[in-house]
């Protein structure tokens, strides 16, 4: 039997679970969830308040919810289907340039757990072929989340989750209607994972402070190719006007062994001081070690960047997001070229009625090499692009 045939089974299982989960509690609203922080989380949260209420759509106990994304990205540069397959440099998601793009089509079914519940992220579009992009055939495309909850009543707020989830580093999140700006920074693009398969736990331990383990396969994987697994520590404090997260991954990452392992710190410090103005800055650390066995000599690369932003709400349905960030990769690790990034973002949001709004993006990128395309064949060491956005979206309002 294939692999993916097992996980598509894996998948009809989880949606016949949820749908008779919610069939034993649709008369019984379910409590609230406690979040880690406004910051991105397991649970697929954001920063700060991004996206209009949407409409309501729910089954009996499952809430179905979901997104369309569309865009037109124009890049200065011009450059070549021939140069690097007509993309925007170091973007993901919306990295297709002088062209309308799906940049997501995504449907979800959830239902909280009380003390049992699924999670079901179905994806297509571009952001799927990038996500699954370097993962092993065993992966099933269009799945970006899938697991099962289970809360016990008596744990106080304690919930074990088992299957594929997005990782809880970064300060954005898969979904551009809930991150401030629309394109992804580099931090998101380059110096985290987007999701991993295994156990995560997470526990109130005060008020205000939230403590998470996992046991997971690794980065963007199913299946380990090493038979090792990767640890994550997650911690969340979130106080009235501020939230820090810090998140540490370590394990091994390298194919076929598990002495070289590949490690990663994250936090973010996110600012509200008022309803209508955030912040945030996020710093990340990665390193990544080889085996002597497996590479003589044994080498170990590391990448670090920080990110900060800033959203304001300016008038009615209107609000601005500036982001600034600088990306180290020396070894060329994570990019393919040893260099030092880095790039401003301005973005304008408009939100028309619930559950659509428009995005205007004005982005320059900059590297101390000649790493962007332009043209058909010319380097340069600068990247503008201009994107006009579209996002519709749908979600239950319980």
């Amino acid at each position: 039997m294939k692999p993916t045939n097992v996980l598509h089974g894996a998948t009809v299982v989880l949606l016949v679970c949820a749908l008779s989960v919610g069939a034993q509690t649709q008369n019984t609203p379910p409590a609230a969830t406690p979040t880690a922080s406004p910051a991105p989380a397991p649970a697929d949260q954001s920063p700060a308040p991004a996206a209009a209420a949407s409409p309501t759509w729910s089954v009996g106990g499952i809430d179905l919810s979901g997104y369309l994304d569309g865009y037109y990205s124009y890049n200065v540069n011009r450059p070549s289907a021939t140069a690097d397959g007509q993309a925007n440099d170091l973007y993901n998601f919306n990295d297709k340039s002088d062209q309308f793009n799906l940049s997501a089509a995504k449907i979800t079914l959830n239902h909280d757990a009380d003390p049992v519940g699924v999670h079901v992220d179905i994806i297509f579009g571009r952001t799927n072929a990038i996500i699954h992009a370097a993962s092993e055939t065993s992966t099933v495309n269009y799945l970006e989340q899938a697991f099962i909850s289970f809360k016990p009543p008596k744990a106080h707020g304690a919930e074990l989750d088992f299957g594929q989830f997005v990782t809880s580093a970064g300060a954005e999140v898969i979904e551009a209607k809930d991150d401030w700006n629309y394109s992804r920074s580099l931090l998101f693009s380059w110096a985290i994972p987007y999701y991993h398969f295994g156990l995560r736990t997470s526990l109130p331990v005060t008020k205000s402070w939230t403590a998470g383990l996992q046991v997971v396969n690794g980065w963007n994987n199913v299946n380990a190719s090493n038979g090792g697994v990767t640890i994550g520590l997650t911690s969340a404090l979130v106080k009235p006007k501020f939230t820090w997260n810090v998140n540490y991954y370590t394990g091994p990452q390298n194919f076929n062994t598990q002495s070289g392992y590949r490690n990663l710190i994250d936090t973010t410090i996110l600012l509200t001081p008022t309803s209508k103005f955030s912040a945030y800055i996020n710093y990340d650390y990665g390193q990544n070690h080889t085996d002597a066995m497996n590479e003589t000599p044994a080498m170990s690369d590391h990448w670090q960047g920080v990110a900060v932003a800033a959203v304001a709400n300016i008038i009615g349905k209107s609000s601005i997001t500036g982001r600034y960030e600088y990306f180290s990769d020396p070894e060329g690790f994570e990019t393919g070229t040893a260099q030092n990034v880095q790039e401003f973002t301005g973005t304008y949001q408009y939100k028309w009625l619930e559950g659509l709004l428009t995005r205007f993006e004005v982005r320059h990128d900059w590297s101390d090499q000649y790493f962007f395309h332009k043209g058909d064949s010319e380097l340069v060491q600068g990247q503008t692009t201009v994107t006009l956005a579209f996002i519709a979206f749908f979600g239950p309002k319980r």
